[in-house]
């Protein structure tokens, strides 16, 4: 494993780079965000991630790429939800309408601390307070990211709270398995039977619908490219395993045909959030100077149910104290 300083912070804070190697990966993550900068995998030369250069290229222009965003991944209905009878309002930092991803300076934006590493880990933690964004409590999340053999990329979350609040952290990584301009040749299987539709504000409306010939079946391999009077449709929706979290199970597979490469996905979460990545377009190059534009990465982000303190029937979001909210989900890359 190697060190480095990627680059300093606004505030003058140092954001380090830790480069591991093992199981055939090799993976650069920084303190900014805990954010997988880049990841390649040994006889593959494109990197499998979407990412920067620099640090400036994640404080300007990066839409999450590789972060780990919270303290409450995904959307939020109106910023509101109630919690053991009192009201709360988050910050609306998604259009002035919705909280996203924990707010403007949610954990996916701020440095990270690391405790412990080795040349295939790297144990990472960040404490977000109480107010921030609105939220109740303050809370201490830990990150550890490792190489394991047969080409495993682990996310490992755990986070603590010291009052009642809602948490959910997710792994934001944009996938690209064969380095092309756009990952709409990709094929994908989710093993779900559900998913939850949204409203024009991408928040769902509380319904559990079946995924049965919808554009959103994905049971069985299929192209992720489905075009509707012309235009691919923008999948950014939540797919539905189980109504609370369970031990680690495979729930997905992608694969590009163009490289061979296939990757597994397995979670104790209880959804998945697929987001083809139709709004990518930063204004400046990333890895290999590479030009990013619509559905250049994809995004499988494991997590507990978008909006699910604002529906009774959705998995549970609420952390208390004396819990461990403990979130884990595998990559597992090969080539054939």
């Amino acid at each position: 494993m190697t060190k480095t300083i990627f680059g300093v912070m606004p505030t003058g804070e140092a954001v380090e780079k830790v480069v591991l190697q093992g199981g055939g990966l090799t993976a650069s993550i920084i303190t900014f965000g805990a954010v997988l900068q880049d990841l390649r995998l040994e006889g593959h030369d494109a990197p499998l991630v979407l990412g920067f250069e620099d640090l400036a290229g994640y404080l300007d222009h990066s839409p999450y790429f590789g972060a780990t965003p919270g303290r409450c991944a995904n959307r939020i209905g109106g910023g509101r939800f109630t919690l053991d009878g009192v009201d709360y309002q988050l910050e609306l930092n998604e259009k002035g309408i919705s909280h996203l991803h924990g707010g403007s300076d949610g954990m996916g934006r701020q440095n990270w601390t690391i405790l412990q590493h080795g040349s295939d880990f790297v144990v990472m933690e960040v404490t977000d307070p109480d107010g921030r964004a609105g939220y109740p409590g303050t809370t201490r999340t830990r990150a550890t990211f490792a190489l394991k053999p047969g080409g495993v990329f682990s996310a490992l979350y755990e986070t603590v709270t010291d009052k009642p609040t809602i948490a959910n952290v997710c792994h934001h990584a944009y996938f690209n398995l064969d380095g092309r301009a756009d990952i709409l040749g990709h094929d994908l299987m989710i093993a779900a039977d559900h998913y939850t539709p949204v409203d024009e504000r991408l928040i769902p409306t509380g319904e559990i619908r079946p995924v049965e010939n919808t554009a959103f079946d994905f049971r069985e391999m299929r192209p992720i490219r489905l075009e509707v009077e012309g235009e691919q449709l923008g999948y950014d929706h939540n797919f539905c395993f189980s109504s609370s979290r369970v031990a680690k199970r495979s729930v997905a597979l992608a694969r590009s045909v163009n490289s061979g490469l296939t990757m597994e996905i397995l979670t104790t979460e209880p959804g998945v959030q697929f987001y083809a990545g139709g709004k990518v377009a930063p204004a400046v190059p990333g890895l290999d100077g590479r030009r990013y534009g619509a559905f250049a990465g994809f995004c499988m982000e494991t997590q507990v149910w978008p909006d699910a303190i604002n529906h009774a029937n959705f998995p549970n979001a609420v952390l208390r104290p004396g819990e461990v909210l403990r979130q884990e989900t595998d990559y597992v890359f090969s080539k054939a």
